[in-house]
């Protein structure tokens, strides 16, 4: 092998991903496989084909812990979120933010609550994943009581949760867009705002509608059982509330999310020794292997069982699968010749838009990471924004309208494995009501197109590319 690899072409580049999507189409509805065996097969095909380019193992093998340290930040989250909610089970917190909303929400608003609550909790935390893990966990709770679809209360969670996140000056993702574009932090989130708030008001009035019929008749009987069940099981003080306070207080305070919710399933640790009296080996067993209660009532079971260091194993080997097709789809320069042949596609400002939120959305899809969907695009085309005569602005919300937005959408995404490992449903069931994140970069597309809103540099005139 030579230490100077050849580039790959565009066609072998889409080999890789024709392999794992064909699989991922046929396998997962025909044979009930997960997308792991999948995407190690397109892993296998990019070394194959590395291997012809002249690429050495070890480049490769670099290649995939280049992009599994890219995604150590967020395992380490999900395993403290797994500690969190074992916790926060086992100390009541749960149950008592479940029993609130079932005695203060009905079917017919309950959704449009959700997605406000969460979008709320998101923009003072600026963390969609803890506001899933907390209040998330919570309100899906609630739509069980209520009998309420949990495919589309995940979809109302996630879309207020990265609605938030998507504006709050703490988040992680809006920084990094406003930073890589080079582009002031409230610069950014007001340029947002065309895009953001279109889309959440359309959204919200979508939820509406559906909450209309959402829940059926209210069972005031299976309501009643749910909370004198929760009450005979739990000692329900506001004391409890302690736990989701310290983590906004945390994030509010500048505290990194990892940081943040092990504060917080340490505070919910100390509840369930003192507040519900558990004893300390049955904890160290819970924030292990998760709660599990039992109560006699099926559903309540379900609905409070769960969480523990376990409960996340299987999202983190699917995110360790992907993200090493995408550390070695990166590595091998397959990536990059995938985008820069969607960039031959951006002639005017409509189409440069368009190929901006298909390479961020195609990244997230490839490389499994929001991060690479923000940083990868924003570099290749920032010369290209400014070629168009466009302001930097442009790009930066391009960059938030599809990188971040579309992340929880996709399973073996990180965002996607999180929202599973949180709520207990998979972005394939939840998508199709995560209207937010489904109508951002439709709104963005059609800015695009139309010109509104897209800002150019003072002085210049429109001409040539935009």
């Amino acid at each position: 092998m030579t230490d100077h690899p050849r580039s790959p072409s565009l066609v072998l580049s889409l080999v890789p991903v024709a392999v794992v999507m064909t699989i991922l189409g046929l396998a997962i509805p025909l044979l009930g496989a997960s997308p792991h065996l999948p995407l190690i097969a397109g892993s296998v095909v990019v070394v194959l084909i590395g291997r012809t380019l002249g690429y050495r193992w070890k480049a490769l093998q670099e290649g995939i812990v280049k992009g599994i340290s890219i995604g150590l930040p967020s395992i380490l989250i999900l395993l403290s979120i797994g500690i969190l909610i074992g916790s926060w089970l086992a100390g009541g917190v749960v149950s008592l933010l479940v029993a609130y909303g079932l005695r203060l929400l009905s079917p017919e608003v309950f959704l449009v609550a959700c997605c406000l609550i969460c979008g709320l909790v998101s923009v003072v935390t600026g963390s969609s994943w803890t506001t899933a893990a907390t209040i998330g966990v919570a309100l899906i709770g609630v739509a069980e009581g209520l009998e309420i679809s949990r495919a589309m209360t995940a979809g109302a969670i996630v879309s207020g949760a990265y609605f938030g996140d998507k504006l709050s000056p703490l988040s992680d993702t809006t920084n990094l867009a406003a930073g890589v574009a080079e582009v002031p932090l409230f610069e950014h989130i007001r340029h947002m705002l065309w895009t953001t708030v279109p889309s959440m008001v359309i959204a919200l009035g979508i939820y509406a509608l559906l909450g209309m019929g959402a829940g059926g008749e209210t069972n005031d009987g299976h309501i009643e059982l749910l909370l004198e069940t929760i009450e005979e099981k739990f000692h329900l003080s506001p004391v409890l509330l302690v736990a989701p306070l310290s983590v906004i207080v945390c994030l509010v305070f500048r505290l990194p999310a990892l940081g943040a919710i092990l504060a917080g399933g340490a505070v919910g640790t100390v509840l369930a020794l003192t507040v519900q009296g558990e004893s300390a080996t049955r904890l160290v067993a819970v924030l292990e292997s998760g709660y599990e209660l039992k109560s006699g009532v099926a559903s309540l079971d379900e609905l409070l069982s769960g969480g523990g260091l376990e409960s996340m194993y299987g999202t983190i080997g699917l995110l360790l699968c992907a993200l090493s097709f995408g550390g070695l789809m990166e590595s091998t320069g397959m990536l990059r010749v995938i985008v820069q042949a969607v960039m031959r596609f951006a002639i005017n400002t409509g189409r440069l838009v368009l190929a901006t939120l298909a390479s961020s959305l195609g990244v997230n899809l490839l490389a499994a990471d929001q991060y690479l969907s923000i940083i990868l695009p924003g570099r290749m085309y920032k010369e290209a924004y400014d070629e168009a005569g466009l302001e930097a602005r442009n790009l930066s919300r391009c960059l938030e309208d599809a990188g971040t937005i579309t992340s929880p959408l996709i399973p073996w995404n990180t965002c996607g494995a999180a929202m599973l490992g949180a709520l207990k449903v998979g972005p394939h069931l939840f998508a199709p009501f995560a209207f937010f994140n489904l109508l951002c970069p439709l709104v963005s597309v059609l800015l695009g197109f139309t010109g509104w809103t897209m800002h150019r540099r003072p002085g210049d005139s429109g001409s040539g590319k935009g």
